[in-house]
């Protein structure tokens, strides 16, 4: 999340919670791709996390300069870069993890551009300062305690907040990091089809891209930590939403879920105000009157509610896919072409719809429970993930190719299926690779893997 919204267009309807999400249908011609990852950073000397001062501070300015977009600013600290065309944005998350959000693009290979090219201006600025990044899920080796904390004031209100509600909110804020990709929908049924098949399918992309096996220095007994750390984290705002199960699903039952929600905070004067003790449904029946001056609820009160929603796929103004580690860069483009292939084409999706047609809620919360520890041997209905994601990764394959997007070679944008390919070859994710490497070459240790899996 690279910036807050302040839009103080009065909320005078209910209508306008539902027709706001509604408002992001667009014909298909115009559907585009954007995708976020995000990356530890950590001095080479010694493996050591890089806090904010005289380290993502600098970060972010040496690529304000280079890149001459606009610093976004909380206080008086840069917390983020922006496009100056709105086209992408350059953001921090709570431990210091830096992230790229993505300007909608027409293709993968125009990810895959924008992805090298981001790395390499990150690496002119950082090289110099001793800085690299690691290409994982979890942060394999500093404590919370070692972690750094970034100033931005929505995370300090995140931080008192989260030890209420669940046991692993602050590993997910400080210690995790994420590939996600955000794509659109043309309509209501548009989009109820696409959530529901991605919901369903989010814990496959878990298992397949599991790379957080590590822990304060030594395995944790995840293939996908960051997965474990969702099961706990806010189960009133994250994890899997039942009601996305039902054939008549659509944006007004999304719009009723996210009003009982507990909030973040509203915006008010560039001030961030807690309000976690009240719902957004409370806040619209004046919970906020007497507290504040302008109590009334606003438009960009609501885009920021559902900005603080967690489930395993997001509902915006497009679906955000939010189940995958971060990994390698190879894995930065199979993740949005991954869901690219098996959502943009009506008859991958209509293949997605039937392979998992007759799984229910409750298999698909037991399929995301089993995946953290047991990963593609985890079982749904007689099948283990590893078969599902083969059928799922062949189905991606033949949307992409559907599609027709070819680069200067010919080839199509199902090259970028690669990685899966080979990890269902093998049998055998990056989570596996680094626990053999940890048991062998690594002789019991997390630090090689600062350099083995590094940007």
């Amino acid at each position: 999340m690279a910036r807050d919204t302040t839009d103080d267009t009065p909320l005078s309807a209910h209508c306008e919670l539902t027709s706001y999400m509604e408002a992001g249908s667009k014909p298909k011609e115009q559907f585009r791709i954007g995708t976020e990852h995000e990356k530890f950073a950590f001095y080479v000397d010694g493996n050591r996390p890089v806090p904010y001062g005289n380290g993502i501070e600098t970060l972010l300015e040496g690529m304000r300069d280079l890149l001459g977009w606009e610093p976004i600013v909380d206080g008086d600290h840069v917390i983020g870069l922006s496009e100056p065309a709105g086209n992408g944005a350059i953001s921090i998350e709570p431990g210091g993890q830096f992230e790229l959000s993505g300007a909608p693009l027409a293709s993968l290979f125009d990810t895959q551009t924008e992805t090298q090219t981001h790395l390499d201006v990150l690496k002119t600025v950082a090289e110099p300062l001793g800085i690299e990044f690691l290409a994982v899920g979890g942060s394999p080796k500093w404590t919370l305690a070692e972690t750094p904390r970034m100033p931005k004031s929505r995370y300090d209100i995140m931080t008192g907040y989260m030890p209420k509600v669940g046991r692993h909110g602050l590993d997910m804020m400080y210690r995790s990091a994420t590939i996600q990709v955000n794509l659109d929908y043309s309509s209501e049924d548009d989009m109820a089809r696409k959530m529901r098949v991605s919901m369903k399918l989010q814990s496959i992309a878990t298992a397949l891209f599991a790379a957080s096996p590590f822990t304060d220095g030594k395995p944790n007994g995840y293939h996908s930590w960051r997965g474990e750390i969702w099961r706990d984290t806010d189960n009133t705002r994250a994890g899997c939403l039942p009601f996305v199960f039902k054939p008549e699903f659509g944006f007004s039952d999304y719009a009723e879920w996210a009003l009982d929600v507990p909030m973040y905070f509203v915006i008010r004067d560039g001030r961030y105000i807690n309000c976690t003790d009240i719902t957004f449904r409370q806040f619209l029946d004046g919970a906020l009157k007497g507290r504040i001056d302008a109590w009334q609820p606003t438009q960009g009160d609501w885009t920021n509610h559902l900005s603080t929603l967690f489930p395993d796929v997001r509902l915006k103004r497009f679906l955000e896919m939010r189940g995958a580690d971060n990994g390698p860069l190879p894995h930065i483009t199979a993740l949005p072409a991954f869901w690219v292939g098996l959502l943009y084409d009506e008859a991958a999706l209509a293949d997605a719809e039937a392979l998992t047609a007759a799984w229910t809620f409750e298999d698909v919360t037991a399929l995301r429970d089993g995946v953290p520890t047991q990963g593609l041997k985890t079982a749904i209905r007689g099948h283990t993930a590893l078969d599902i994601a083969r059928e799922a990764v062949a189905i991606s394959r033949k949307g992409l190719k559907a599609r027709g997007i070819r680069n200067a070679q010919g080839e199509d944008e199902s090259l970028f299926l690669a990685p899966l390919d080979a990890i269902i070859a093998r049998k055998a994710t990056l989570a596996e690779d680094m626990l053999a490497a940890f048991n062998g070459p690594w002789n019991g240790s997390v630090e090689p893997v600062f350099e083995a899996y590094r940007y």
